[in-house]
């Protein structure tokens, strides 16, 4: 994306938010435009855009004796309504909606359809269960053209840890997809909800799969029996890594990188308070191996994360530099290559490599600011353009 978004379609990616019940205190953006281009050259014509949002529910609205008030609304629910939004716009997103014999929704984003960024975007937010900010932005790699993903939420361990995060296993049959969304909150019983907020009791479910099958009854069944909840209450969204889409929503993942990593060096993920990450966005491969490869890449070589925290300055400087994928014995060749190195077993991957290129620690208590990592264009080019 070498030239920057215009006015009009930049009003049209910041208002792509759930709609709720209007209030005399809330703001209402309304826009009208024309006729406008999307991010990548797509019409994102409309009648009226609105885009309303509840002070209650932005970090930092307090009530009148200064306490901080809770959200009103599950992940879930949160991420039902964008689920609703995109349903409802799926030709211009360019994606389609199905409801199985059971009545669960599943909304394909890149499998049987060709999806395009904005469904990437919408893919994103869902995942993040509303609770982020994702947009794409003009950046180069080595020299050449190519958008980078931005991701920011006042939200963090909620939105990447609690939501986005891959940590569900959906098996049913031959099918086999890591479950991602808010709909892991609902079900709660990854070992990581006993220690980060995030467990949650919610008449609704969301999730996204990255899979090339979409998912049939059988998957929907497991999945609605695990979270004790009636097919119909349950909506899917379902991408490839090789699509627009899918490609997007992987790339998007670089916070919950960093802050994966940070728990796993048993950094506590309750001292973080606000996080910013951008990455590279790849060609779309032309297979899953290869998107795989790409995506990783994007995040492990060109990944630029910072992250505001109230801790100790010696926490940060102890941890720091085992933060960046640099870090790992198995860094500085194109994630493809490496997995076949390994015999394509993820497990004979050093996990410790999963993270950003660069991160960037801002405490809060004292002022100071700890940067650690690098972004090497060398591998990106030729994980890209190689």
């Amino acid at each position: 994306m070498p030239a920057r978004l215009s006015s009009k379609a930049g009003r049209y990616l910041r208002c792509l938010r759930p709609r709720a019940p209007s209030r005399s205190a809330w703001r209402v953006c309304k826009k009208r435009p024309k006729h406008s281009t999307g991010a990548c050259g797509g019409d994102t014509t409309r009648e009226s855009i609105k885009c309303q949002v509840d002070p209650r529910q932005r970090r930092g609205a307090k009530r009148s004796g200064g306490t901080p008030v809770a959200a009103t609304l599950t992940l879930n629910e949160r991420a039902m309504r964008l689920a609703d939004y995109i349903a409802s716009n799926a030709a211009t997103l360019r994606i389609e909606a199905h409801t199985t014999a059971g009545g669960a929704r599943i909304l394909d984003c890149g499998i049987k359809t060709p999806g395009g960024l904005q469904a990437g975007l919408a893919l994103a937010r869902v995942c993040l269960a509303g609770q982020a900010e994702v947009t794409l932005v003009p950046g180069d790699v080595a020299g050449f053209g190519c958008p980078s993903v931005v991701v920011n939420t006042d939200h963090p361990v909620l939105a990447c840890m609690a939501s986005q995060y891959a940590g569900w296993e959906i098996k049913a049959g031959k099918f086999f997809a890591m479950g991602s969304g808010p709909m892991r909150a609902a079900y709660g019983k990854e070992e990581l909800f006993d220690q980060i907020p995030g467990r949650e009791q919610a008449p609704v479910a969301v999730g996204t799969l990255e899979t090339r099958k979409l998912p049939d009854d059988a998957v929907v069944a497991q999945i609605s029996q695990a979270l004790n909840l009636p097919a119909n209450k349950i909506t899917l969204l379902a991408a490839p890594a090789a699509s627009q889409a899918g490609n997007l929503q992987v790339v998007a993942r670089s916070l919950e990188t960093a802050l994966h990593k940070l728990h796993e060096l048993k950094f506590d993920l309750n001292q973080v308070i606000t996080g910013f990450g951008s990455a590279p966005l790849p060609p779309v491969a032309k297979d899953e191996l290869s998107a795989i490869g790409r995506t990783n890449d994007a995040i492990l070589y060109g990944g630029r994360v910072t992250i505001w925290v109230q801790a100790e300055d010696d926490q940060l400087a102890e941890v720091g530099p085992k933060v960046p994928a640099c870090a790992s014995p198995d860094y500085g060749a194109p994630f493809a290559s490496i997995f076949e190195r390994c015999n394509m077993d993820f497990y004979k991957i050093d996990p410790m490599l999963f993270s950003p290129a660069e991160i960037v620690l801002c405490n809060l208590r004292t002022g100071r600011s700890f940067a650690f990592g690098r972004v090497n264009t060398d591998v990106l080019h030729q994980s890209f353009f190689g």
